[in-house]
């Protein structure tokens, strides 16, 4: 099948290994000092690894490879840990071992404690998907008041399409333009969205990890072709999110322009990071 996966170029790699301990598939190894796709099956073409990359070694391919294979990533992790724990010292075996126990003895004495509560169980599951991916309850805000004279604010959206993948590449509303390149989710997290973000921008918004594509070529030729005057890059704390970063970074260093951009993150509970 046809699908996205990660390519490393191994000229450009400089052996640093901040990608495999991105991987959260384990889908990348040092071999020889350099990072290497141990297998196409294990990538899940995410590109959590793509902004961990000093180097740009690592960029999205389409390639006829064979499709994802969730549960030999799982095998592959487990027997990890199961190597891992062979290696250790004695010592260091005797103390995973007490911390283990101490573990079951602290939750044995919640449970007796809290008989009726909802303790943690250690048969829980653990979750090993992508973070981005991950089921969660969020904090509470209070209700907002609507006053009787507060007006509803007007949308600030000047442009459309707003998805990448759709959005012409010679739009008029591209020249001179402070172009804003936002995953999709931060509307939803973040509360003011078209009072900070999209005001006096023109908006583009797109999810790799949905999508499955590679945004840089679009991305590129929009900067390249118009005339942007600044480039703002919205993402969320989720690593899934790197590769909408990196897409628009390298389509602004490919374009060769030199115009003012910066990065924006956005925590899942709807604050600013930085």
């Amino acid at each position: 099948m046809k699908r996205r996966i990660i390519e490393i170029n191994e000229a450009k790699c400089n052996g640093c290994g901040l990608c495999a301990a991105a991987c959260h598939e384990g889908a990348i190894g040092m071999v020889d000092g350099k990072a290497k796709l141990l297998r196409d099956d294990y990538c899940d073409g995410l590109g959590d690894c793509l902004p961990t990359c000093p180097t740009g070694a690592i960029r999205f391919i389409e390639k006829d490879t064979l499709a994802y294979d969730e549960a030999a990533v799982k095998a592959n992790l487990a027997r990890k840990q199961a190597e891992a724990r062979q290696s250790m010292t004695g010592a260091e075996q005797a103390r995973a071992n007490s911390m283990s126990e101490a573990c079951r003895s602290a939750a044995a004495a919640g449970k007796a404690a809290q008989a009726d509560a909802a303790a943690p169980s250690l048969d829980t599951p653990v979750f090993h998907g992508c973070p981005g991916s991950r089921a969660m309850s969020l904090k509470k805000h209070a209700p907002i008041a609507q006053a009787e004279d507060a007006a509803a604010m007007p949308s600030q959206l000047t442009n459309w399409p707003v998805q990448i993948k759709l959005a012409p590449i010679n739009a008029s509303y591209f020249n001179n333009a402070n172009l804003m390149v936002a995953a999709d989710c931060t509307a939803f997290a973040y509360a003011n969205f078209h009072r900070d973000f999209i005001q006096g921008r023109v908006t583009l918004i797109g999810c790799p990890k949905l999508d499955m594509v590679d945004y840089t070529e679009k991305l590129e030729a929009i900067i390249s072709q118009n005339e942007i005057k600044s480039l703002t890059i919205l993402r969320m704390e989720v690593p899934c999110c790197g590769g909408l970063e990196m897409a628009a970074k390298t389509a602004l260093q490919n374009s060769g322009k030199f115009i003012p951009w910066n990065v924006v993150t956005i925590s899942t509970d709807g604050e600013i990071l930085k």
